[in-house]
């Protein structure tokens, strides 16, 4: 595990109870690959020394900046002042997400395959963003592909203005 200070980054993806080890370990790999810090909110659906989780995120975890939190409480009470803004990926939001300008220091949540975000972090966010989708029949992307695209927008909206 690497302790990273939040301000050296421009983004963090946080996932919150993730189920899906494969999942994760594609997320871990794309979060190496922009040197973007990962938190991870349990409780987790699997264990750390997941063979899926490592066979996904290739040889890559080495370079994958992340942090464990047993539950929302222990990531709340490590970060108790708002750091950057904290924004909400999920179908059920009413702005798109490539309408919304990203700044440098947010948090971009994303929750379980399952459930996703749970009320108590969709409260503490400052917005609530949606991947469009042109089917009306699928509710949500992949986990692993909604961060990504996600992150590469915010990622675009940052490095393009400067």
């Amino acid at each position: 595990m690497y302790d990273f200070c939040h301000t050296d980054f421009p983004l963090h993806v946080v996932l919150v109870q993730p189920q899906i080890p494969p999942n994760t370990g594609n997320i871990a790999r794309t979060c190496a690959a922009t040197r973007t810090p990962l938190h991870l909110i349990g409780p987790l659906g699997f264990e750390l020394s997941d063979r899926y989780l490592k066979r996904a995120g290739l040889d890559y975890w080495p370079y994958v900046l992340y942090r464990t939190y047993p539950d929302w409480l222990s990531f709340v009470s490590t970060y108790p002042q708002v750091i950057g803004r904290w924004i909400a990926f999920t179908p059920r939001a009413q702005v798109c997400f490539w309408d919304y300008q990203f700044q440098w220091g947010d948090w971009l949540f994303f929750g379980s395959e399952t459930t996703g975000l749970p009320e108590v972090c969709l409260q503490a966010c400052h917005a609530h963003l949606h991947i469009p989708m042109v089917e009306p029949g699928v509710r949500s992307l992949n986990l692993s592909v909604s961060v990504a695209v996600g992150l590469f927008e915010a990622r675009r909206q940052l490095y393009h203005m400067k």
